[in-house]
């Protein structure tokens, strides 16, 4: 009859959610498979002020802001904002976390800064997944799902003894989706789906002080591009109009054309090992190893005109590989718990990058050096290599049995070595360059702290107040092909500070957790578009250039409510409310407003984000159970990019815009009387929204603005098999 309490590590230790002081939300298992979630952008509007969604032009990449701060941009030199780790690992990109929901024990999120604990790129938060662990219990679990655009999904997982101290486990999917998105004229289809992926892991106890956990995973994405709409009338280099959209914006018809001759898809292939190690030295002092390799491969064909024109067609190649070590050192004792730990990351990242623009140079009349049609592709290669090295401590002391404080700290020291060399190959001798950037090495430093206190009311509410801080790794511009790009940016650093509440009442049926919050959030790092004169030509060249732009100020407050007030029925609600302003943000264009442009709406910041659910289960005929629920999301109006005005005005560009919309999901699942066997029909965007969920703005390269959408009404038959 009680909702349910979930153990969590968010503080690198086992404790329940609900004693953790600081603001997070877990998801068991049991129900993200209840909900028939398959990914992690399923997510989306179950967490307070979170945007989770697919990143721009990539099936393979993941938009991720919390409290406003996150990363939108997937290229290889710009940092993520919001941690991902599976398994304890770390990963340092937002490409390959387009995650299926496989075999998962639990999912975290953690929101504001976790700069102690999880370190560099958690200035945002951070977002856990555990995979179970095979324990001495055979277990096994299998489904399979049918839906519409020709969906067919396959899932299995297997896990068992091998000996009474070793078991085995091993999980294995094949997802398939045909496109929502289609060109009128080809008939190929868009944003479609194509994944594999294996996982295999390893519970090995030798001894009862001493444990190990080996995972090995694989996967794979073979997929169309990602393409949205043109919001904007194109041009070539100089301005002159190659491509005209209709006025005002048709509604998105799931339709759009494509560059013909090009390979028009996205390939990812990644693979990776962890091994961690458990040694309890005592009953009280445990010391844990975090061992992990990962690489990672993507072939990217994006088309960030999203029309027929080459004004602007790119292929992005990416090889990553990371190795990580971590230990921790882990005090369990009647009054102090204490984490101490050191941390090491290398890191390296090769790119090759060709970039099609025929249409760009196409038309192009300046007299006396051009007249007439010109070939334009630009090749660029780069490599990055990160070397970061922390240690870290945490302290929690019970000063009373209700009263505890704590106290975190940790120091990061990181390096970064970038080369990238551009060349442009054109029929017109004009047009050729070559641009070498080499800058010196980076190097960047950080200390973080965090402070807090939690009062326990009774053993069924607490309060508490939090501290922290965060920072964002500095870094170079990946983007920079002229002098006027060639930036290199220093970190970010966020300072928070949290009030909140966690509560349960009317024995354990209703939860109800409230947070508050206020975040300084200095140097941000924007990409901004701009034009400068090429000095040999004269021609105006459109720059995306990246600068520490200035500073937000954000406020904010979060609910979330479980209720049971009957043992067949369950309610829950999220609410977030965030209030997001520049404090500075100087760019010298912006000449009628004293070269500031803090007016401008921050991304991905929408003022309010609901979900209200619920779900009633009936008892039927000799056991079986037939579960209904149903889901309402809402958000508000938000900005999906940085640049959002024209510039030097103040007139919102509303292409880089999504008004306030509401999603409508719901779901029906029939169980036997074991509750081995289930079967469930689940219905997503029931009204058909067409709604936008990410925007590219890169009107310095011909005028080009695009949006992509999210998914329009899908539906799914799901079976499973359980024992």
């Amino acid at each position: 009859m009680a909702v349910e309490d979930i153990i969590v590590t968010a503080r690198r230790t086992e404790e329940s959610a609900q004693k953790t002081p600081l603001a997070l939300t877990a998801f068991s298992g049991e129900t993200l498979e209840r909900t028939g979630a398959q990914q992690v952008t399923d997510l989306q509007g179950a967490v307070p002020n979170l945007n989770l969604v697919q990143g721009r032009g990539s099936s393979n990449s993941t938009n991720i802001y919390i409290r406003g701060v996150g990363q939108p941009d997937s290229l290889q030199t710009f940092d993520p904002a919001v941690g991902v780790y599976v398994d304890d690992v770390y990963y340092s990109r937002i490409r390959g976390t387009q995650f299926d929901l496989l075999d998962l024990e639990r999912i975290e999120i953690l929101r504001g800064p976790q700069g102690t604990l999880y370190g560099k790129n958690t200035i945002g938060g951070a977002m856990k997944l555990v995979s179970r662990r095979p324990g001495q219990e055979f277990r096994a679990r299998g489904s399979v799902a049918y839906g519409d655009y020709d969906l067919i999904e396959v899932q299995g997982a297997v896990s068992g003894p091998v000996t009474d101290n070793l078991a085995l486990g091993l999980s294995v999917l094949s997802s398939e989706r045909g496109g929502y998105v289609t060109d009128p004229v080809t008939g190929a289809e868009y944003n479609d789906k194509n994944s594999k992926a294996v996982r295999g892991s390893l519970a090995w106890d030798p001894a009862s002080n001493f444990r190990i956990d080996f995972n090995a995973d694989y996967s794979k994405d073979d997929a169309g591009m990602t393409v949205g709409q043109a919001q904007n009338n194109l041009t070539n280099l100089v301005g002159v109009p190659a491509y005209a959209v209709p006025n005002p914006t048709p509604e998105f018809d799931f339709k759009t054309r494509t560059t013909p001759g090009l390979p028009n898809e996205t390939r990812l292939e990644t693979w990776g090992t962890a091994l961690r190690m458990t040694w309890d030295v005592s009953d009280r002092l445990s010391l844990k190893s975090i061992t992990s390799y990962r690489e990672l491969n993507t072939d990217d064909y994006i088309d960030f005109d999203a029309t027929e024109l080459e004004i602007a067609d790119a292929l992005v190649a990416v090889d990553q590989n990371q190795f990580s070590q971590e230990f921790q050192l882990t005090y369990t004792g009647d009054r102090l718990n204490a984490v101490a730990g050191v941390y090491y990351l290398k890191e390296e990242v090769v790119s090759h990058q060709e970039s099609y623009n025929d249409d760009l140079t196409a038309n192009l009349v300046v007299p006396p050096l051009w007249n007439g049609n010109y070939t334009f592709t630009r090749f660029i290669d780069d490599e990055l290599e990160t070397t970061s090295k922390a240690v870290f401590g945490n302290v929690s002391y019970a000063v009373t049995e209700a009263l505890r404080l704590s106290a975190g700290v940790r120091y990061t020291e990181e390096e970064k070595l970038y080369d990238r060399f551009t060349y442009v190959k054109s029929s017109s001798p004009f047009l050729e360059s070559s641009y070498p950037f080499s800058p010196p090495k980076g190097q960047y430093e950080d200390t973080s702290i965090m402070l807090s206190a939690d009062y326990e009311l009774s053993p069924d509410a607490m309060v508490y107040a939090r501290y922290a801080q965060g920072f964002k790794s500095g870094g170079f511009n990946g983007r920079a092909n002229s002098p006027g790009e060639s930036t290199e940016y220093q970190p970010e650093t966020a300072d928070t500070v949290e009030v909140g509440a966690k509560t349960t009442f009317f024995d354990r049926r209703l939860r109800l957790n409230m947070a508050s919050f206020f975040t300084k959030y200095e140097d941000f790092q924007a990409r901004v578009t701009g034009l400068e004169t090429d000095p040999n030509t004269g021609v105006p060249i459109g720059t995306l250039s990246v600068i520490n732009a200035g500073a937000l100020d954000i406020f904010g407050f979060e609910l979330e409510a479980v209720a049971k007030p009957m043992a067949a029925l369950t309610l829950d609600a999220q609410v977030g409310f965030l209030e997001a302003d520049y404090k500075e943000f100087n760019d010298a264009r912006f000449t009628n407003f004293g070269g500031s442009r803090a007016f401008q709406d921050p991304a991905f910041s929408p003022k309010w984000t609901l979900r209200m659910g619920g779900q009633y289960e009936w008892s039927l005929n000799g056991g079986s159970s037939l579960v209904v629920g149903a889901a309402a999301k809402y958000r508000s109006r938000m900005a999906l990019a940085v640049d959002n005005t024209l510039a030097n005005s103040a007139i919102p560009l509303e292409s880089m815009y999504q008004d306030s919309y509401w999603l409508y999901d719901a779901r029906v699942v029939w169980s036997d009387s074991s509750d081995r066997y289930s079967i469930g029909l689940y219905g997503q965007n029931l009204t058909d929204e067409i709604y936008k969920t990410d925007a590219q703005e890169f009107s310095s390269i011909g005028n080009i603005r695009t949006a992509y959408f999210g998914a329009p009404r899908t539906w799914m038959v799901k079976f499973t098999a359980k024992y």
